[in-house]
């Protein structure tokens, strides 16, 4: 196991330096329309357009090699020494402590609610199948599934938030954070994210359940007076946990680096997501770098956490570390 950690480790660093060069070398190619557009008002202005051009490039350090660029901002990236964010006039670690804060308000309670709903609906459909708890569940799976969460997200603002008045339409960042009226507008992309991501944890769990509701060793517990709380946790979920861990990380990851840009979008919160939004809309080369980086981290870290999870939910599982 420890060799094990230290190789996905290193893998880590050297999959961090190849999205990191991608994404460097995609955006560098989109310079030359922000180029094209300082030319273009410089010249509407009456300005001079290449001088305009040259004042650009070397503020942004493009009047230097290639090479020289490339090597500079990866030695910046590792140093944290992650530049100055020219759309928000301030440095890129600020910018991303600023709006970290507001991530982590609807992600974490999100990420508890699905954890705890979607693989408590998956059992309890498993161990009633085809009751009527069971269909409404698959009907809400459904569901969710099948709506989108940035339409989903302006209908329930249009109801709850325009002709109800309950929640507010505009985000407040200066609310505090422990605070009824915090809790009232986070309450709409919490309740977006968690329909989506319930959904298929739910769909999932009830299917890996109900391998091992028939199976021999639950039949026999049962047949010996075990409890259900005990077959559900020993004999049920235990076993499928396994697939469902990888099922609950690669959805979780996925809702968080896609759908956070849309939730953020809708509901005015200016969390990661809505921050990396912003920076590829104006271009802003050492943000979007940065923002990418963390959900690069964010994902790699996820991936690893998953598979020693494994080891310790299936004792079975071998490394080889021998």
């Amino acid at each position: 196991m420890r060799w094990y950690v230290v190789r996905r480790l290193l893998w880590a660093v050297v999959a961090t330096f190849i999205i990191l060069s991608i994404t460097w070398a995609l955006l560098l190619v989109t310079q030359e329309q922000a180029l094209a557009s300082i030319q273009f008002q410089a010249a509407v202005s009456g300005g001079d357009a290449e001088a305009a051009r040259e004042a650009y490039e070397q503020r942004r350090g493009l009047d230097r090699p290639l090479w020289r660029q490339y090597v500079d901002y990866m030695t910046n990236m590792a140093t944290f020494n992650w530049g100055y964010s020219t759309s928000r006039g301030q440095p890129v670690t600020a910018a991303i402590m600023d709006a970290l804060p507001y991530t982590v308000m609807y992600s974490v309670p999100w990420t508890v609610l699905t954890v705890v709903f979607g693989l408590s609906v998956g059992l309890y459909s498993a161990t009633h199948q085809y009751s009527k708890f069971d269909y409404a569940a698959t009907f809400v799976a459904f569901f969710g599934y099948a709506i989108p969460n940035f339409w989903f997200g302006i209908i329930l603002l249009v109801i709850f938030g325009v002709h109800l008045d309950l929640v507010p339409i505009v985000f407040d960042p200066d609310v505090p954070t422990f605070s009824l009226a915090n809790i009232k507008q986070l309450v709409l992309p919490v309740f977006v994210l968690t329909t989506g991501s319930i959904a298929s944890l739910a769909r999932y769990s009830r299917a890996e359940a109900l391998e091992y509701v028939q199976a021999t060793f639950t039949k026999t517990a049962k047949a010996k007076g075990a409890s259900e709380r005990r077959i559900l946790l020993r004999h049920v979920l235990r076993p499928a946990a396994v697939p469902l861990s990888t099922i609950l990380v690669a959805d979780l990851l996925g809702l968080f680096i896609a759908s956070s840009y849309l939730v953020e979008v809708v509901f005015g919160i200016p969390g990661l997501g809505q921050l990396s939004f912003r920076a590829i809309q104006n271009q802003d080369t050492p943000l979007v770098l940065a923002t990418t980086l963390i959900g690069v981290f964010i994902a790699i870290v996820g991936n690893l956490l998953q598979d020693i999870a494994y080891t310790v939910l299936d004792p079975r599982i071998d490394y080889g570390d021998r």
